[in-house]
């Protein structure tokens, strides 16, 4: 999105917002509840004080993470506003104003959130960021993973035995070839892999784009590859480190879909089907909802479990602060690398 599509969308937004809070006023009989009235005073006000960067992550852990950085220094006067049931966190990370959520786990959760922000804030665009599942043998817990690609893998077309999935589907899966032992066929049937219905400022309002994959905005790919190399934390406390070094790797996919995945046989399927490497249950929804409004996003996350690969029990509960503090601080050095220009003037 330029400057100048930026600048209109903030106006509407700017407008919305004072055309909400005047019939609130004028016609108080229509029982917007006070705590609403007030939000979005303060929503207006620090909109004149926009833009921000949107940041979305998902539960207790990540958040916990990216606080415990220090980075983000709440604003003086409003360091939050409450709307919608959800949480929104005025203040600044490395010098640039920020707006920061939890959006709560799930697909739904995830682009609701998401739409919330960009119709109320002023916004240059979203980060989203959390831990995810490892599907990839070429990496390892602890790695952060800053996929140039989403698709959500959770879409499915479930056929009976002798069904057929439908020709536009981009692959199947045959439960069949999961028979221990192995031969005859399974009630339970093939899925197939379908496509998003994909609304977008761009396309047609009335015929929506079918779509698989979902690409991350390519100029804040480019400035997130001067990140690999950067310094991750191998070690959790004095007792629990991993293995090897973590990396920072730019540019591989991800799979999104409604599923904790702690399944070998299935992260295996994905793998050799779609090439991902994160697997996770947020990350599509935040960027197709951001592409579809026309805003800039990247989604960031750190690998935390190896989906069912490993031997004994999911390590997300033992690795996921480790995965979760990385990714926290991959969020903050990217933070810092984005352009200084209409973001970093004072609040007061």
């Amino acid at each position: 999105m330029g400057a100048k599509q930026q600048g209109s969308r903030a106006s509407v937004v700017l407008r919305m917002l004072g055309l909400m809070l005047f019939v609130v006023q004028v016609i108080p009989s229509l029982g917007i509840p006070q705590q609403r009235l007030r939000s979005l005073s303060i929503i207006r006000k620090m909109n004149q004080k926009g833009p921000y960067i949107g940041l979305v992550t998902v539960y207790p852990p990540e958040e916990n993470a990216f606080f415990a950085t220090g980075a983000f220094q709440p604003h003086p006067q409003h360091p939050f506003v409450d709307l919608s049931g959800r949480r929104f966190r005025i203040g600044t990370v490395m010098g640039k104003k920020v707006i920061y959520v939890r959006c709560g786990v799930g697909l739904v959760n995830a682009a609701a959130t998401t739409q919330l922000m960009l119709d109320y804030f002023h916004l240059s665009g979203i980060i989203h960021f959390g831990i995810a599942g490892n599907a990839n043998s070429s990496m390892s817990i602890g790695d952060v993973v800053i996929p140039k690609q989403f698709a959500n893998t959770g879409l499915w077309d479930w056929m009976k035995p002798n069904g057929t999935v439908p020709t536009n589907d981009v692959t199947q899966m045959d439960f069949k070839n999961y028979n221990v032992p192995k031969g005859g066929d399974n009630e339970l049937g093939h899925l197939g892999y379908s496509t998003e219905q994909f609304y977008s400022t761009s396309g047609d309002p009335t015929d929506p784009e079918r779509v698989f994959w979902f690409n991350v905005t390519k100029d804040w790919l480019n400035l997130a590859s001067s990140l690999e190399g950067m310094e991750l934390e191998q070690c959790l406390n004095s007792s629990l480190c991993l293995p090897q070094k973590p990396k920072l790797v730019v540019g591989l996919k991800g799979s999104t879909a409604n599923l904790f995945l702690d399944n070998a046989a299935y992260r295996e399927f994905l793998f050799q089907s779609f090439e991902v490497t994160s697997l996770d249950m947020e990350s599509e929804a935040v960027v197709m909802t951001s592409l579809s409004n026309g805003f800039p996003v990247i989604a960031i996350r750190g690998l935390s479990d190896l989906a069912g690969a490993q031997t004994g029990n999911n390590t997300i509960d033992l690795f996921g602060p480790l995965a979760a503090s990385n990714t926290a601080n991959a969020v903050i050095q990217f933070i810092n690398t984005l352009p200084r220009s209409g973001n970093t003037y004072r609040y007061y």
